[in-house]
């Protein structure tokens, strides 16, 4: 009877062994998932720090040759300020959906005033020949294709992470220790789902 009881307690003993380390594996994968998706929005961060900075250097090219444009300018100018408030809202908490809406509308909203800024410099023929301009515009639409690439690298993350999340038994995991949902980092509109073209 002692022996029974011995192996009934060994197997007791094993089986939750095994329930240990699975709950801290799942739990290990489910961090390093977020983690994943951390680092891939801190790429994004990068390069969305690269374009802004980009930005007011090109209006300053802009502003001595576009002298009638100036609500033009001020609108870029403008819009740069909302992206740049916006991605450090999204680098406090990147995954947020609040901030990841905010971040890409506000991302949108610049690249469409750029896009008005671009097509007025048709009418400037020495502005489109300086080449302070053509330089910038094509370190901007470089840092397009970057924002873009890294763009899909977070939400290939985000995805991943989120799958990690739901499936069973993870999702039990998640529950447990309260491993929120991401979002994705979506382009809104055809402006933004490719870089500006920009010609001289």
């Amino acid at each position: 009877m002692t022996g029974v009881l011995v192996g009934l307690l060994v197997v007791i003993l094993i089986i939750a062994v095994i329930a240990v380390i699975a709950v801290v594996s799942i739990y290990n994968g489910l961090v390093t998932r977020r983690n994943g998706y951390k680092n891939a929005f801190a790429q994004i961060d990068v390069q969305l720090t690269r374009r802004h900075d980009l930005i007011p250097n090109l209006v300053e090219t802009a502003k001595g040759y576009m002298k009638h444009e100036q609500g033009t300018l001020e609108a870029v100018i403008n819009a740069r300020n909302s992206a740049v408030s916006a991605q450090n809202s999204a680098r406090q908490n990147p995954g947020d959906p609040n901030s990841m809406n905010e971040l890409a509308g506000a991302e949108n909203t610049l690249t469409q005033t750029l896009g008005r800024l671009f097509a007025l410099t048709e009418s400037y023929p020495d502005l489109k020949a300086n080449q302070n301009m053509m330089q910038l515009s094509e370190e901007l639409t470089s840092t397009e294709n970057r924002v873009a690439f890294a763009r899909q690298a977070y939400n290939d993350a985000v995805m991943a992470y989120n799958n990690k999340r739901e499936v069973f038994p993870s999702n039990i995991i998640a529950g447990m220790f309260n491993f929120q949902a991401a979002a994705l980092l979506e382009a809104e509109g055809p402006d933004t789902r490719q870089a500006p073209r920009i010609t001289f």
